[in-house]
């Protein structure tokens, strides 16, 4: 199939080119003209094992090429995904005008039926929003949630080898549904990856994730200072508890707290989520 990434940061760039690997024509595009120039040059923007390997493959073979044009890009794709940043506002809720900006985009500049995805984290309703921007396109936009589960230095494995595909779709839209099924093939030879699911619920599935394992540590620094007052150890109490089936060893470590690029504005968006349809998530504020 023929793609489109529009953004071409850690995500989108991951997309990409795991997506080219597997047999596609993927053009990624992106607005900032040095990133794209570094791009064609082989310079990436970010380190992930394996990925410069893969992007330089892919390119020699043509199957992987980089615009500074989105608008020329996503003529006469199949499916284009939108991996821009949703950086977190004031408030903590996600700022969306980046997504916005491609949808209006995308409306205006496509030469055929496509399926628009949502790679980008995002809230609940999101793509209902996204849906009212393309409604009035001069050709069928179909709008999918496919939310990204990339660990940074496992992004590449996790793509091809991955736990599972979240993918919500629009109650009837078979079309959406057999082109994402026909993509992620490659990738769920073994069994059946993809969990189909409607948008709300996906948009949802990526908020809960990401707070869950960040309420795992913050509920380990706790214990950890408990031990310290009764004479446990932390190491001693994680081993014992982590190798509960049910629990599980990952996340589980006592540290400095949780950070990164996605936690942090991950949980304040789904605390925001929760007040704005009148639900306080306490454990999600408590962490």
């Amino acid at each position: 199939m023929k793609i489109c990434v529009v953004g071409s940061g850690y995500v989108g760039l991951v997309t990409g080119g795991c997506f080219s690997e597997i047999g596609n024509h993927v053009v990624c595009a992106d607005l900032a003209k040095d990133k794209i120039d570094n791009l064609n040059q082989g310079i990436l923007p970010i380190y992930e094992p394996g990925l410069e390997e893969m992007v330089k493959r892919n390119a020699e073979k043509k199957r992987l090429t980089f615009s500074a044009n989105p608008s020329e890009a996503v003529k006469g794709v199949d499916v284009i995904f939108v991996a821009v940043g949703t950086p977190s506002r004031s408030d903590g809720g996600a700022h969306l005008g980046y997504v916005d900006d491609v949808a209006q985009m995308v409306a205006e500049n496509i030469t055929k039926d496509v399926v628009l995805v949502l790679k980008s984290t995002v809230p609940v309703k999101t793509n209902s929003r996204i849906r009212n921007i393309v409604k009035d396109a001069k050709f069928k936009v179909h709008v999918v949630s496919n939310p990204e589960f990339l660990k940074e230095g496992e992004a590449v494995a996790d793509f091809m080898r991955p736990d599972r595909i979240v993918v919500g779709i629009v109650d009837g839209d078979q079309y959406a549904q057999d082109v994402m099924q026909r993509l992620y093939h490659p990738v769920s030879l073994n069994h059946e990856k993809i969990v189909l699911m409607n948008p709300e619920s996906a948009e949802l599935t990526k908020y809960v994730a990401n707070t869950m394992l960040a309420m795992r540590i913050s509920f380990m620094n706790e214990v950890s200072t408990l031990c310290e007052k009764v004479g446990a150890d932390v190491h001693s109490v994680r081993h014992g508890v982590g190798s509960d089936a049910r629990i599980g060893t990952r996340f589980l470590y006592a540290g400095p707290g949780y950070g990164g690029s996605c936690f942090p504005k991950d949980v304040s968006a789904l605390v925001h989520t929760g007040r704005d349809n009148d639900v306080e998530i306490d454990l999600a504020v408590a962490t």
